[in-house]
């Protein structure tokens, strides 16, 4: 069995509502406040061209600070170091390390990632984070130039580790891309609680033993 992991919101902290009322306090009063501003963020052309590599952060930095009228220094302390910031979130890097004893120990398991994230961010959690290093593969689309959910990222992954998809298992916290992946012809997870992924993947992979919920690290 194949299981390819998101990273930000299964593995790796991303909490956009908290990003923006630690750097953005008097932009976002209110939670609510805070969530719009979080989306109009990051679910926008300017944060998705950096995220799949065909923007650089200056200027979507400064696209951003154009178009919600703030402050570009600010945005640029939120999010010029962000990669570094981002933490592991205990229970599900838990599940990770238990798959890879079993592949370790000779299981028919190989475990892969597919995430949206900018290369500059890539290359710091690789650095930050032994189990990146542990994956028998993954895509960065920061480094690919093609972002979830658009087919080609799936399939760039697919044809490089050649995946039968009866045989792969796709975990994402974002529906349009669980479904995406289930268009493709994979299984997959929409990861909501990070605290019940073992027993949702457990549909898919016997024996994934159920893990104690541990709070999450905030981050991305």
């Amino acid at each position: 069995m194949n299981v390819v992991f998101d990273l930000g919101a299964v593995l790796l902290a991303w909490e956009p509502t908290r990003l923006v009322q630690t750097h953005l306090p008097e932009h976002a009063p209110t939670e609510l406040a805070a969530a719009a501003l979080g989306r109009a963020l990051f679910h926008h052309d300017d944060w998705m061209c950096f995220d799949c590599g065909t923007r650089s952060l200056e200027d979507a930095i400064a696209r951003m600070a154009q178009r919600l009228s703030l402050p570009a220094a600010r945005l640029d302390a939120m999010l010029g170091d962000l990669g570094e910031r981002l933490e592991p979130i205990p229970v599900t890097v838990e599940l990770l390390e238990g798959l890879f004893a079993r592949r370790d120990a000779g299981e028919a398991l190989r475990l892969y990632y597919l995430s949206n994230m900018p290369s500059p961010y890539a290359r710091a959690i690789e650095r930050r984070h032994g189990f990146m290093r542990r994956f028998d593969g993954g895509v960065f689309s920061g480094d690919v130039k093609f972002i979830k959910p658009n087919r080609e990222i799936y399939e760039l992954l697919a044809v490089r580790h050649a995946l039968d998809p009866q045989q792969t298992v796709f975990i994402d916290d974002s529906a349009a891309n669980v479904e995406a992946a289930r268009a493709f012809g994979w299984h997959a997870v929409h990861c909501t609680h990070p605290a019940a992924l073992a027993a949702q993947l457990g549909r898919y992979l016997p024996a994934v033993p159920a893990i104690s919920a541990a709070p999450a690290v905030i981050g991305r």
